[in-house]
């Protein structure tokens, strides 16, 4: 029985792409060719004339390429969002005309979740935690209760927008992100930037200004690369770590344009062996926007949920990849495993168990990342160390629970704590009552919105970062902690938390978060669901 193929059309940007796929997953035919701009940026009406122009030409190659015909053609894919909207539109129109030529299904599909499929489908991952990096994307995606959950973001623009930008501003050209890269190895020092990690997601805006001041004041472009790329790249990862010891998971998958980027896949790489996960990374040519994906997207969801009708192939400019339902996927069962000896390996520490003049306790060590360079690594270990023990200190003094410390040792990066008793909030979610729950989660938005009118600021308020204990609520983990009065602040606090939750099942976790808005609102009467919002809004493609 000859397998269906299907044609996938990819340009959400400046990159076109046509894929031939099987329905059992062969890669026929990828083709592509990207805009490249003399100078400046990608403009959404030039990148759509590309597209126009470009579509009809590779359909031709991937054909020839296929060695097959175009009424062996069974069915017709394309990126429905999120991206440019011109560009978006192009491919769109140009589907449909094929779809209608051929008398053939067609699906839209979304273009991130495109990503996460050819990477598995390539490289053999089943349920892995992944680092998607790219012009217009910096997401941190997990699946989870029957979609794939952004578990963490840039909160303004992209890392590889980032980089080109550093790129163009300062002559380089465009593409950045090789530029840099090849420019990095020649560094001799490690010039101090902004390091901007908030819970679970990214800011690369200040970061971006600061490279640039940097260069205006005479430091060599040189070492001005090469600390904008470690420090970028080390608040990618560690976020990416932040959601693997969150879900548990097994495996770790780098995706999207910027993986191409060696010293990037290197960071990932000993990041995830750190942590005890496999990794993996695609071949190159499927790392990067490209038709295939789209191909084997509309497979996938062909086979579930059937085809779009024309009047539905709309194109979405922010599509969430979080809006969208994966029937074909399922949670893996397995979890990483942790050596005897360790209680609890986090994003950033270790926790194991100890005694204190005969009280139990545990040790929370911050221990030396090998994906980042030593300048970062031991800043961060010694500002996080100190700033949380005075947090602690603050919080508890409060009224608002926290372990009691018992020892900090800043030579060795080291606090030594009362060890709680309880179940994470994470842990309760699915196993309490709803009505408890309900309870609980109001109580939780009281002791946060107290603790935000102390002007302070967890940092990290994720659902394994929230202990109950008969009703009590206990806060522990605040490495990234710190002093601040900003609603904006309060705002993504409470984001982290938002988005912690969605490792629940979806309709519930959002009642939950109601829930902990009510709470917070009684005891803080700000408009903080409308900032939440608002930050939401900024998310690259919300």
């Amino acid at each position: 029985m000859t397998k269906r193929i299907c044609l996938g059309i990819e340009g959400t940007a400046e990159k076109t792409g046509v894929g031939l796929v099987t329905q059992n997953g062969k890669i026929l035919a990828s083709e592509g060719n990207p805009l490249i701009p003399e100078k400046g940026g990608i403009h959404p009406r030039e990148a759509a004339e590309h597209h126009a122009k470009n579509i009809p030409l590779l359909i031709k190659k991937a054909v020839k390429t296929a060695n097959i015909n175009l009424n062996q053609i069974d069915l017709i894919s394309f990126s429905k969002g999120p991206g440019l909207g011109p560009a978006l539109r192009t491919v769109a129109t140009a589907a449909r005309t094929l779809a209608l030529s051929l008398n053939v299904p067609i699906i839209g599909v979304n273009h991130c979740i495109g990503h996460i499929e050819i990477g598995k489908l390539t490289t053999g991952a089943k349920d892995p935690v992944t680092l998607y990096t790219s012009g217009g994307n910096s997401q941190v995606i997990a699946y989870e209760d029957g979609r794939y959950r952004v578990f963490g973001e840039t909160l303004d623009i992209a890392i590889g927008n980032m980089l080109d930008q550093f790129s163009r501003n300062s002559g380089l050209g465009h593409p950045g992100g090789p530029k840099i890269e090849e420019l990095s190895k020649n560094a001799n020092k490690y010039i101090k930037l902004p390091y901007t990690v908030k819970g679970m997601d990214l800011s690369f805006s200040g970061l971006l200004t600061s490279a640039e001041r940097k260069l205006e004041k005479g430091s060599n472009i040189e070492d001005v690369c090469y600390s904008l790329q470690e420090t970028a790249f080390a608040m990618t990862v560690e976020v990416a770590e932040r959601v693997l010891s969150h879900t548990k998971k097994n495996e770790v998958m780098l995706c999207g344009g910027v993986a191409a980027n060696n010293r990037l896949r290197e960071m990932v790489s000993i990041m995830a062996k750190e942590h005890y996960a496999d990794f993996y990374i695609p071949p190159i040519k499927y790392c990067g926007d490209n038709g295939a994906m789209i191909a084997w997207m509309g497979q996938l969801i062909y086979d579930y949920n059937g085809s779009d009708l024309i009047e539905d192939t709309n194109v979405i400019q922010r599509y969430r990849t979080d809006q969208v339902d994966v029937p074909w996927m399922h949670n893996s069962n397995k979890k990483l495993k942790l050596p005897d000896y360790m209680m609890e390996k986090g994003a950033e520490a270790n926790i194991y168990e100890s005694s204190w003049l005969d009280e139990e306790c545990i040790v929370k060590k911050r221990i030396s990342k090998s994906y980042r360079i030593n300048e970062i690594d031991v800043m961060l270990r010694k500002y996080r160390t100190k700033k949380e023990a005075r947090l602690l200190s603050h919080v508890k003094d409060s009224g608002i629970k926290t372990p009691y410390l018992f020892d900090i040792d800043l030579d060795n990066y080291t606090i030594t704590m009362q060890k709680i008793k309880g179940k994470s909030l994470k842990d309760i979610l699915n196993t309490s009552p709803s009505n408890l729950i309900e309870s609980i989660c109001e109580n939780i938005g009281k002791n946060i919105a107290n603790m935000h009118k102390l002007e302070i600021i967890h940092g990290d308020l994720t659902s394994s970062n929230i202990i109950v204990d008969n009703n009590e609520i206990i806060f522990i983990d605040f490495g990234l902690g710190k002093y601040s009065n900003l609603i904006e602040d309060y705002g993504v606090d409470l984001l982290v938390l938002k988005k912690s939750l969605n490792s629940t099942n979806n309709s519930i976790s959002e009642k939950y978060f109601e829930n902990i808005i009510k709470g917070y609102k009684k005891t803080n009467p700000i408009k903080i669901d409308e900032k939440i919002k608002e930050i939401q809004d900024r998310g690259r493609y919300i």
